[in-house]
């Protein structure tokens, strides 16, 4: 009995002893684990998004990829379709349409229409239109396909009507009516020669000199109808 109990006692002594021994042993270096890297490997978040990739993984300096690497063809790439992308330019007013116009009053004929797009106007304004003469209640006419962009009346037009065409870069202008054609709408679709008023002298038209006013403006980008820069309709008009 007294032999097994020393058996016993050196048994557990050896135990603790390899215990203690384990437990002030080095990590084994090659055992995973995470790892972190040194401060004076960091480098700041600056640079190509290449870089930054490369700094983040390798520890240590960094340097720029290799040639032909995905980063460096991805950055020609883009550098490429820059590059190919003209810079952008101020705009400008387009030409006047290259097709003549149908002459908007009905029975008119070109050797009868007069260029007062220069005439004086009062407070020191240009007219910047052609008036076209015509007894009161003759049909005037669209001069050329379009819509019907906004009818209305003013103090200086009297009932007008304003006719955008199709491409939205143009509005007609019709003025001093006497009356609108039956059931013309705004946003109605026009076709060259469809009647749409009748002339006048509605407005600051004096009512001895009945006439149609007419005029021709390049819209802007916003597409207003009480904006634009006019151009001359004369020599759309008059066709010898």
């Amino acid at each position: 009995m007294k032999g097994a109990l020393l058996f016993l006692a050196g048994l557990f002594a050896g135990a603790n002893l390899l215990y203690f021994t384990l437990s002030y042993l080095p990590a084994d270096p090659a055992a995973p684990g995470p790892t972190s890297v040194p401060a004076a490997a960091e480098a700041p978040a600056t640079g190509s998004p290449e870089q930054r990739v490369a700094r983040a993984s390798t520890p240590g300096p960094v340097t720029p990829p290799p040639t032909g690497s995905a980063g460096n063809r991805a950055a020609t790439a883009v550098a490429r379709i820059a590059a190919a992308v003209p810079p952008a330019s101020p705009s400008v007013a387009p030409s006047p349409p290259l097709q003549p116009l149908l002459i908007p009053v009905q029975g008119v004929v070109a050797s009868q229409l007069q260029d007062t797009y220069n005439d004086a106007r009062s407070q020191g304004r240009s007219h910047e239109a052609i008036d076209i003469m015509a007894p009161a209640g003759t049909p005037v006419l669209a001069v050329a396909d379009g819509t019907v962009e906004k009818l209305f009346t003013s103090d200086a037009g009297g009932l007008t009507v304003y006719q955008f065409e199709p491409s939205g870069r143009y509005a007609y202008y019709y003025a001093h009516l006497q009356g609108y054609a039956p059931g013309l709408a705004e946003k109605q679709a026009l076709r060259s020669g469809d009647v749409i008023g009748y002339v006048g002298s509605t407005g600051n038209a004096s009512p001895e000199a009945p006439h149609l006013h007419f005029a021709v403006f390049v819209l802007g980008p916003e597409r207003r109808w009480w904006q634009g820069t006019a151009i001359n309709p004369y020599p759309l008009l008059h066709r010898p």
